[in-house]
């Protein structure tokens, strides 16, 4: 039975527990530890992949603390500060302009200047005082986050997109089906496409005022908006960060030669490293942790042979048909994104599953590339473990006033998961 999958039941413990407000880092924890059990693992064995499968995301929790660390001396230095009240004068009262800016940013972060959701936790809190005095529900700006961060590299293989496109067309040729990037890009249009209309249904619906309690969250509001010499070396570091990044192939070692830039240009002085360092742990230590937790997960789930055993219930459901067969398949990729929390790490999982089903279902290579692009997507938005809904709730809960589970989670999810599914599955079928 499908219900008693190690898999399934993983995911609606983790579901109910974050219902629960039970913090994700907690809940992604049990939830693994359930899966290994579950499926008849033992704590041992369970407990040996929970923490060996996290190293398949230390680049990235790497990532996130250097990155942090960056973020935090643009925001001791007030350089967010500056951006944030000179985008404040830009939007005055207009909460769909403010929703245009956060999407350009977001798109801007994952291509030109891939730092991702470092930028998050220090953009949002300056501008959290204007929100308020528009009465702007911040579930707009949680599913412009969604469709920024997210849409890009689906569609673009440029930044973040480039390492998504490389995943699809890496695994696919190890599933027997050659492809390349140009087929992903010619493909991928059609998910972003979706996207695009549920983040247009999504700002209209959540555009109606909405109350909160005023308070300050903002110590730099009084910051001059001058540019002074180091607010001009700590974007400049940013540069250098993606300038490495580039040539090295590296996010990581961008980052930390933009850190040693700040300290050698002083605009972080020699005595303050480790301040900074912890300032960049207080600020992205957590999503990174949650990050290194997901891997486990997943590397839990794969180990103990429930991914597998779920793909055998799928096939016995799907009786020859196109339309059965992309719904299954897409609702099972639903399930494993929403536990691990990532496309990326999600997209090498089914697409040696889905992609020998498709073929022998007469499934066209554009079909096929939008199936596992789907299935590996629609989870991502919506996930509680996802760096999607992590990012937007670090910077929105700022003054305790936005729910990580009903304020950008649910929301993501309706206006992009379920398009997504819905959509996606049935184009599937006539491409």
């Amino acid at each position: 039975m499908i219900f008693s999958n190690a898999v399934v039941l993983s995911v609606i413990i983790l579901a109910t527990l974050c219902v629960l407000k039970v913090p994700v880092f907690f809940a992604l924890m049990i939830s693994a530890i359930s899966a290994g059990l579950i499926a008849g693992l033992g704590i041992t064995d369970t407990m040996t992949y929970l923490i060996g499968g996290m190293g398949d995301n230390a680049e990235t929790a790497l990532s996130y603390i250097l990155l942090g660390s960056l973020a935090y001396c643009m925001e001791e230095t007030g350089a967010a500060a500056i951006m944030a009240k000179k985008i404040s004068h830009l939007v005055k009262d207009n909460k769909f302009l403010l929703c245009v800016i956060i999407v350009i940013i977001s798109v801007i972060a994952e291509t030109i200047i891939p730092i991702h959701i470092a930028f998050i936790p220090i953009l949002i809190p300056p501008l959290i005082s204007i929100m308020n005095k528009m009465k702007m529900n911040r579930k707009m700006l949680a599913v412009s986050f969604g469709f920024g961060l997210k849409a890009p590299y689906i569609m673009l293989p440029i930044g973040y997109g480039a390492i998504f496109h490389g995943l699809i067309v890496d695994s696919f040729k190890s599933s027997g089906l050659e492809i390349t990037g140009s087929d992903v890009i010619r493909t991928n249009w059609i998910a972003a496409a979706i996207m695009l209309g549920g983040l247009i249904c999504g700002l209209i619906l959540f555009s109606r005022d909405r109350e909160y309690e005023i308070k300050k969250v903002d110590k730099n509001e009084n910051i001059s908006e001058k540019l002074e010499r180091r607010h001009i070396f700590v974007l400049l570091s940013g540069v250098i960060t993606v300038v490495v990044q580039v040539l090295t192939n590296s996010l990581p070692l961008g980052a930390l030669v933009g850190l040693i830039f700040i300290v050698v240009t002083r605009v972080i002085k020699w005595d303050d490293m480790q301040k900074m360092l912890d300032g960049g742990i207080a600020m992205m230590g957590f999503i990174a942790f949650v990050m290194l937790i997901a891997a486990g997960y997943a590397n839990v789930v794969i180990k103990s042979g429930a991914v597998n055993e779920l793909v055998e219930v799928a096939k016995s459901l799907l009786g020859g048909s196109k339309l059965i067969a992309s719904y299954v398949m897409i609702l099972l990729g639903l399930l494993i994104t929403l536990g691990i929390g990532t496309s990326f790490g999600t997209v090498p999982i089914i697409s040696a599953i889905y992609v020998p089903i498709a073929m022998s279902l007469g499934y066209s290579t554009m079909a096929t590339i939008l199936l596992v692009t789907v299935a590996a997507a629609c989870g991502d938005a919506g996930s509680p473990a996802s760096d999607t809904t992590l990012g937007p709730t670090s910077g929105l809960s700022v003054d305790g006033q936005h729910d990580h589970i009903k304020d950008t989670c649910i929301p993501q999810f309706s206006f992009f998961g379920i398009p997504l599914i819905i959509i996606g599955g049935f184009l599937t079928t006539i491409l």
